[in-house]
C-alpha cells in the first residue's frame, strides 16, 4: 500500500496575504496623510515667509499708502463728476442688431475722443460731444422672459420640429440679441446729455429704410387682420340673431302632439355654443391683435427714456483714493519681491 500524507490546509498562506494588503493598505495612507501634511506645511511656511517679509518692509508700505491715499484725495477732489443715465428700449422688425452698431459705434469714437464725429452723429455741439465717455448696450431679460420667448418660438414651429426643440438647450444657448427689452446706459460729465441725444439715437434706427418697409407691411396686415376679425363678430353676430328668430317662432307655434325631437334640440344647443366659443375666440385674437398693434406702433419703442439729470457715478471702484493706492501698494510689492529674489539667487550661487 502507498502511504499518502493529507494536505494541509492553506490558511497559513491566506493569512500572509492579507496581513500583507493590510500592510500595503495602511503604508498608501501614511504616504497620503504625509503628503496632506505637507501641502499644509508649505502652505504654512509660505504665510509665515509672506508675513515676515511684510513685518520687515511695514514702515515703506506704510509710507506708500499715505503717499497714495493724499495723491488719490487730491485727485477726487478736482476731478470732474460724470453721471450715468440709462435708457430702456424695445427694438421691431429684427432692427436690435442695427441698435447695438450705432450704439457700439458712439462709444469708438468717445474712447477715441473724436468730438466732432460723435457731435455729427449725435446732431449736438462739440462741447456736448466731448463731455460724452462711453456707451454701453446689454439685454434686459429674466427668466420669465425666456420661456415667453421660448413658448413663442415654438408656435412659430410645425408639429414635427416642435418635438425636437429642447427647452433646457434653448435657454442655455439664449442669444441676448433675441431679448425683448434693451438697456442702453451713457456715461458723461455733463448731466443733462442724455435726454438731448435721445431723439437721434431713436431716429438713427427709425429712418432705415428696410425698416420702415417692414413697419408698412406689418401696419398693412395688422389692418387687414383686424377688419377680417371685425367682419367674422359682425356674421356671428347676425348668425345669433337669426337663431334667436328661429327658437322664438318655434316656440310661438302650437303643440302638435307629444313628439319631442331631442336631436334637433341638441343640434341646435350645440350649434349656439360653438358660436359663442367662436365669438370669445375672435375676441381674445383681438385683444391680442391690439397689443401687437400698440407694441409694433414704431420701430424702437422707449420703455424707459433717459432721464432730465443722470445719476453721478460713485463707489469705491470709480474713487482715486481706494486706486491710487492700491496701485503704489501693488508696485512696491512687486519691486520689493524681485530685490528680496535677486538677494535670494545670489547667496544661492554663492
Amino acid at each position: 500500500m502507498n502511504n499518502q500524507t493529507p494536505q494541509q490546509p492553506s490558511s497559513n498562506s491566506d493569512e500572509v496575504d492579507l496581513g500583507q494588503l493590510f500592510q500595503l493598505i495602511g503604508n498608501g495612507f501614511r504616504k497620503l496623510f504625509r503628503f496632506i501634511g505637507n501641502i499644509f506645511k508649505g502652505i504654512f511656511g509660505a504665510i509665515i515667509v509672506f508675513l515676515q517679509f511684510i513685518q520687515k518692509h511695514l514702515i515703506k508700505f506704510a509710507i506708500a499708502a499715505i503717499v497714495g491715499l493724499a495723491i488719490g484725495i487730491y485727485l477726487d477732489i478736482n476731478k470732474e463728476p460724470q453721471y450715468l443715465s440709462t435708457m430702456v428700449v424695445e427694438p421691431n422688425f429684427n432692427s436690435v442688431q442695427q441698435l447695438y452698431n450705432n450704439i457700439n459705434f458712439y462709444d469708438e469714437l468717445a474712447k477715441s475722443e473724436d468730438s466732432i464725429a460723435l457731435a455729427e452723429a449725435l446732431d449736438i455741439t462739440l462741447k456736448e460731444a466731448g463731455s460724452i465717455k462711453k456707451f454701453t448696450v446689454e439685454s434686459y431679460s429674466d427668466e420669465n422672459q425666456k420661456v415667453q420667448l421660448f413658448d413663442k418660438f415654438v408656435k412659430s414651429l410645425d408639429t414635427t420640429t416642435q418635438k425636437a426643440i429642447d427647452m433646457e438647450a434653448y435657454l442655455k444657448n439664449f442669444n441676448s440679441l433675441d431679448a425683448r427689452f434693451h438697456t442702453i446706459a451713457l456715461i458723461a460729465t455733463n448731466n443733462g446729455i442724455g435726454k438731448k441725444i435721445q431723439t437721434s439715437i431713436i431716429n438713427s434706427i427709425s429712418r432705415n429704410d428696410y425698416f420702415n418697409l417692414q413697419k408698412d407691411i406689418s401696419d398693412i396686415n395688422i389692418k387687414l387682420q383686424d377688419s377680417i376679425y371685425s367682419k367674422q363678430i359682425t356674421e356671428i353676430d347676425s348668425l345669433q340673431l337669426l337663431y334667436k328668430r328661429v327658437m322664438l317662432k318655434e316656440a310661438d307655434k302650437p303643440m302638435q302632439g307629444t313628439n319631442i325631437s331631442l336631436g334637433e334640440g341638441g343640434n341646435k344647443d350645440n350649434k349656439e355654443l360653438s358660436l359663442i366659443n367662436k365669438m370669445e375666440e375672435l375676441k381674445e385674437s383681438l385683444v391680442l391683435l391690439n397689443e401687437e398693434k400698440a407694441n409694433k406702433s414704431s420701430i424702437l419703442n422707449v420703455i424707459s427714456a433717459f432721464p432730465r439729470k443722470g445719476v453721478e457715478v460713485k463707489g469705491i471702484w470709480n474713487s482715486y483714493k481706494f486706486l491710487v493706492p492700491t496701485l503704489f501698494l501693488s508696485l512696491l510689492l512687486i519691486i520689493l519681491a524681485l530685490l528680496s529674489l535677486n538677494t535670494y539667487l545670489k547667496e544661492y550661487n554663492k
